[in-house]
């Protein structure tokens, strides 16, 4: 994963967005069960930022690559909920990123 390219970002954007989705729950427990908001404004507008960029990423990506509405969709979904960007780098980034792997190796 090289952080240098589009779809290494992107893969690290995933992994990010993932993570501070599933931060969000602690925080919600604080905010609500103990009346301490501020750890759920910071992480919430962290996992904001990350959101947006994740989208960003995608979808330049996707253009870039001409995939498939579908995959396209796939992967967007997937920062709606908790664990599934974590899915999407292992089944369709990370094997996007082993086909690059390859298609560089044969040229």
């Amino acid at each position: 994963m090289k952080l240098n390219t589009v779809l290494g970002q992107l893969r690290i954007l995933a992994i990010l967005e993932g993570i501070s989705f599933l931060l969000l729950i602690p925080t919600i427990i604080l905010k609500y069960g103990f009346e301490m908001g501020l750890p759920n404004k910071i992480v919430g507008s962290l996992h904001g930022i990350l959101f947006i960029f994740y989208c960003i990423w995608v979808i330049y990506y996707a253009m870039k690559k001409k995939w498939r509405l579908m995959k396209t969709l796939i992967c967007l979904a997937a920062s709606l909920l908790p664990i599934a960007t974590f899915i999407v780098d292992q089944r369709i980034l990370k094997v996007e990123d082993e086909g690059e792997l390859q298609a560089s190796a044969n040229n």
